[in-house]
């Protein structure tokens, strides 16, 4: 195996989590909208239930409070980004493509 540089494996590592969300965000529509009887499957159960969340919003605040530097604290925090390099070329292998989906897929790279 070849070493790979910390910004290229974060920058995969960060490719790879937002392809994972955007499949669970699908997964979790998909089973918001199916039948009781289609949420168990062959290793886990899909539990939905609804749950009451009491969330503070400073929007409701008089403004007088909202732009009072009183109440106003400033932090700073480190960074880090990713960018492409141009000069070269994408990593071969990269991005991990998978095709198909469910028991039997086609679970090769292109």
């Amino acid at each position: 195996m070849h070493p790979i540089a910390a910004a290229d494996e974060l920058a995969e590592i960060r490719a790879e989590i937002a392809r994972l969300q955007s499949r669970e965000a699908e997964l979790r529509a998909s089973l918001l909208a199916a039948p009781a009887d289609m949420l168990t499957g062959r290793w886990h159960r899909a539990e939905v239930t609804e749950q009451r969340v009491r969330q503070f919003d400073a929007a409701l605040l008089p403004r007088e409070i909202r732009e009072n530097p009183a109440f106003w604290r400033e932090s700073f925090r480190m960074v880090v980004r990713t960018l492409p390099v141009q000069a070269r070329g994408p990593r071969p292998g990269w991005p991990i493509r998978r095709s198909g989906q469910g028991a039997g897929a086609d679970r090769s790279m292109h």
